[in-house]
């Protein structure tokens, strides 16, 4: 019986989002207009982007929470959308991993201040692959996920060593990896592209494991660094598949195939609310693409809508719809017009 479902493991966190009139200078003030508990982490946003899209695919969660109010609202959440939360782990004496998202009203851009919490103490010990059925296996943040961002004697890091576990046990893997300002990238990512089946890299995670910055300094894409990115991973790992995505659409190429482009959703800014989980969101929407064996051009396009879908909304799901609604947006709202 071929295996069918998604499970993601990884960061559960909440996010407590503030709306606020503008980023204030050090000392200053700022007005909070709105604010909202939601899903935040690689592994949670993933599911319940699926999970919202309806479109009845197995999904299961792996991670490690604490029993409190912010852990009892993830446990809650996943009961309503119908994701099996029977793999995840608790522990006490530290709090549930949580983020507090700044988003400024008239731009939609937002900061992060991160609480690691639960998730520092994440492992493989939390993971059981003789109980993971489904055909997939996504994992992330790397870069926030202290114990698997360890070093391991054998295979680089210990997230290395989880992918290749979960690729002994039969399971087509794929990772995230978490943009944060440092230049730790290359020394622990790059050890699990080995075992990584599908790479999915926004520009700034792209451009920091390989060196090559995708983004000028003035706001403008570096296309030529882009490329250089995409030949970079594809040398580096075993992907059968690299997608770099970026505000204006994404990049990416089949392992020995020619790299194909498509542009993003023109979303006007009066329509945006906030950026933040629309990286997410494109990963689920390749994720389920992947999963239903779309062609490359078809899943990228999915994608870019289920991020067009989610930049609607103020938290990473406020703004996702089924999937009747999603392909509407992407055979209706305009694309970007741009080529690479």
């Amino acid at each position: 019986m071929e295996k069918t479902g998604i499970t993601a493991a990884g960061n559960f966190i909440i996010d407590h989002v503030k709306v606020v009139d503008l980023w204030p200078d050090e000392g200053m003030l700022s007005l909070i207009f709105e604010e909202k508990r939601a899903s935040g982490g690689c592994a949670y946003n993933v599911l319940k982007d699926l999970a919202l899209l309806k479109a009845d695919i197995p999904l299961y969660g792996i991670g490690l929470i604490s029993n409190d109010e912010d852990g009892n609202y993830i446990m809650e959440d996943l009961k309503k959308h119908k994701i099996d939360s029977s793999m995840m782990r608790f522990m006490d004496g530290v709090r549930t991993s949580y983020t507090d998202v700044i988003t400024v009203k008239g731009t939609g851009n937002r900061t992060y201040f991160h609480n690691k919490g639960t998730g520092k103490y994440f492992s493989k010990n939390h993971i059981d692959f003789s109980k993971i059925r489904t055909k997939m296996f996504h994992i992330g943040y790397i870069l926030l996920l202290d114990i698997l961002d360890g070093p391991d004697p054998e295979y680089g890091t210990m997230m290395a060593r989880v992918l290749k576990m979960a690729k002994d046990s039969g399971l087509k893997t794929s990772v995230d990896v978490v943009s944060e300002s440092s230049y730790r990238f290359n020394k622990i990512v790059l050890p699990a592209l080995k075992y990584t089946d599908y790479l999915i890299f926004n520009e700034i995670e792209a451009g920091r494991t390989t060196g090559n910055e995708i983004r000028e300094k003035s706001g403008k894409l570096n296309t030529g660094n882009l490329k250089k990115a995409l030949g970079a991973l594809m040398e580096n790992s075993e992907s059968e598949l690299i997608c770099i995505h970026f505000p204006e659409g994404a990049y990416a190429a089949m392992k020995g195939s020619e790299p194909f482009f498509t542009p993003s959703h023109y979303c006007p800014e009066r329509l945006l609310k906030s950026t933040v989980g629309a990286g997410d969101a494109f990963c689920a929407g390749m994720l389920y693409g992947i999963h239903e064996e779309w062609d490359l051009e078809r899943t990228m396009k999915f994608a870019n809508a289920m991020a067009a879908m989610c930049l609607k909304g103020l938290t990473t799901s406020d703004g996702m719809e089924s999937m009747k609604e999603t392909v509407k947006l992407m055979n209706e709202v305009p694309l970007r017009k741009l080529k690479i």
